[in-house]
């Protein structure tokens, strides 16, 4: 439910892009659904329709076979979206099929910030900062390997195909055998908090797709942002972190966080083709490089 694709074609019926067991399922959950919109995101075989079922809409999102990311999304409704659904800020989980890769929830009506003003709207990121203080607040677990399984996911990126140059693969390597930080604090963190996942109705801000969602660092909520709206507008990190009550970002630590997170994103964005994407991974590498 990200960014969103144009609605199906004549003689294109989205549902039969699903496969029988998850038709068989809708069949019974919703049946007669008629299909408004498919906002499939388009680089991986996730698909997200929106439908209508005895007027009322629902968001329909159907996993692949190899997909990790329904299951985290599951239980981010379980665990940890009872605030936001609770204040009417957060989709509501309907149906749910783990086995199937299938889950329903109540659709969220308005637009999605990116690429509109809202985008680049104090008011939506002060917003925005607030439901995320919301979100973290629910628990604290200290995670005393964290460090080291982000360090471990960051150099495997490294294996993998990238755009990175030899010298900066060479100081990513070294510095990250240099860190160990210890344990850290996580919360419930989104994973993908950013304004292509806020729906602005009427002044409202809401939050979609919890599929990255995860126990982490506050402070990973924020790196997309930092490398994107808040690079350019540093007005928009100061509403945000009014709405969230603080900064979570500590200097000695944010610098490496982001420098996982550029390596991360160069390779996942390079193996699916996502070339802006893999740009900014590229330049948040860099950036972070060019503060040791």
């Amino acid at each position: 439910m990200t960014v969103p694709s144009a609605g199906p074609g004549p003689g294109d019926d989205p549902l039969d892009r699903l496969d029988a067991r998850q038709r068989t399922l809708l069949d019974v959950w919703l049946p007669g659904a008629v299909v408004l919109a498919d906002h499939s995101w388009g680089l991986v075989p996730t698909r997200v329709l929106e439908v209508d079922h005895a007027g009322e809409r629902y968001a329909v999102k159907a996993a692949g076979p190899d997909d990790t990311h329904l299951p985290r999304e599951l239980e981010a409704h379980r665990r940890w979206t009872g605030p936001w659904v609770r204040a009417g800020r957060g989709p509501e989980l309907v149906h749910a099929d783990p086995g199937a890769r299938l889950l329903v929830t109540r659709w969220v009506p308005g637009v999605l910030a990116v690429g509109t003003p809202a985008q680049h709207d104090p008011g939506v990121h002060r917003q925005a900062g607030a439901l995320l203080a919301a979100l973290h607040a629910q628990e604290r677990v200290v995670d005393a390997d964290l460090e080291a399984r982000e360090n471990a996911r960051a150099l495997a990126w490294l294996d993998r195909p990238h755009g990175l140059e030899p010298d900066a693969v060479r100081r990513v390597r070294d510095v990250l055998a240099a860190w160990s930080p210890g344990p850290v604090t996580t919360v419930p963190a989104h994973g993908d908090f950013q304004p292509r996942n806020w729906v602005v109705d009427a002044g409202v801000v809401r939050v979609i797709d919890l599929g990255r969602a995860a126990l982490r660092p506050a402070a990973s909520d924020l790196v997309r942002m930092s490398a994107q709206e808040w690079r350019d507008d540093p007005s928009l990190a100061d509403a945000f972190v009014e709405g969230y009550g603080s900064d979570p970002r500590d200097a000695a630590t944010w610098w490496v966080t982001s420098l996982r997170e550029g390596v991360c994103t160069a390779g996942w964005a390079r193996m699916v083709g996502d070339a802006p994407f893999e740009a900014q991974g590229l330049r948040m590498v860099d950036e972070a490089l060019a503060r040791l």
